[in-house]
């Protein structure tokens, strides 16, 4: 059973809430949807919301009041906690063309997965989050099922945030973390603790984690830039922990860095113009290092 405002019956109307005005306003809501997005069908309580939005209790009750009575957010009448609402996947309908991204993405962490057996997953940067888009499970008898699709998560709290990061200017990473700083505590990690991470895989060229945030299982990601140069998101393979050996790493990251290098390549492709392709052809170009590509590391023993 779900509780929901409407305009019609009860008269709200969003002018009349106290809110600050303007952008602030607009961007406060806007933390409050994110927040919600993370907690997915749990829903939070007020009082969590506010903590997560570093809100006081009253601004995040109007903020929620006025996206219940528009039906962006729900409230469990049971509960009392806050969900996202039925009128945000109605909206996303609107936008009925499939993610481009993914039809690139798609056949590349399919060939990863077959090759490797563990589950593989596809994570995006969203603003101050990574969201998973795709997973592939492999055929090894046990899987490691990390993610959810559509489940999201700070930057910086999962490997996959962390090979992302690693593909960042070092003053955006300490912005994000900052921003963040108040969120990593439910996850058990430090801001000190994930900068170390980041100057590692940034050092490696790849992110790896022998004990992720599933128990039992590990984490190996590799970054994907965006075809002008900053980091999209990451490719992860997620193996129990004791399928991680050294050995097992590198043939991990190979297979990971070859799907990697490929998508990029693509994304490029898709972003240069036609004449400009047409153009060249037959020219001879300079030959450019697939994005993802780091300093070569001596094999692990």
């Amino acid at each position: 059973m779900v509780a929901r405002g409407h305009r019609s019956t009860t008269g709200l109307d969003t002018a009349s809430v106290d809110l600050p005005g303007g952008t602030q306003s607009i961007q406060r809501a806007v933390s409050v949807l994110r927040i919600l997005a993370a907690a997915r069908e749990t829903g939070l309580g007020l009082t969590e919301i506010s903590m997560h939005a570093e809100l006081t209790r009253p601004t995040a009750h109007r903020i929620l009041s006025v996206l219940v009575a528009e039906g962006i957010v729900e409230q469990r009448a049971g509960t009392r906690r806050y969900v996202v609402g039925e009128q945000i996947p109605l909206l996303a309908l609107a936008r009925r063309a499939r993610d481009p991204l993914l039809d690139i993405i798609s056949p590349h962490l399919r060939a990863a997965v077959g090759a490797i057996g563990d589950t593989g997953f596809f994570t995006r940067r969203s603003g101050l989050d990574t969201v998973c888009v795709a997973r592939k499970l492999g055929t090894y008898p046990i899987q490691v099922l990390a993610w959810d699709v559509g489940e999201r998560r700070p930057l910086g709290v999962t490997n996959a945030g962390i090979a992302i990061l690693s593909g960042m200017q070092a003053d955006a990473v300490r912005d994000v973390l900052a921003k963040n700083r108040a969120r990593f505590a439910r996850y058990g990690v430090a801001t000190e603790a994930i900068l170390q991470e980041v100057a590692v895989a940034r050092a490696e060229g790849f992110a790896v984690r022998a004990r992720s945030l599933t128990p039992g299982a590990g984490a190996v990601s590799v970054t994907i830039r965006s075809s002008p140069g900053a980091a999209h998101g990451a490719l992860t393979i997620t193996p129990i922990s004791r399928r991680l050996s050294p050995k097992r790493i590198d043939e991990i990251v190979a297979q990971l860095r070859m799907h990697a290098n490929a998508i990029e390549l693509e994304l490029r492709a898709k972003r240069r113009p036609v004449g400009q392709r047409a153009s060249s052809f037959g020219a001879k170009q300079p030959q450019e290092l697939p994005l993802c590509c780091a300093p070569k590391t001596e094999p692990r023993r």
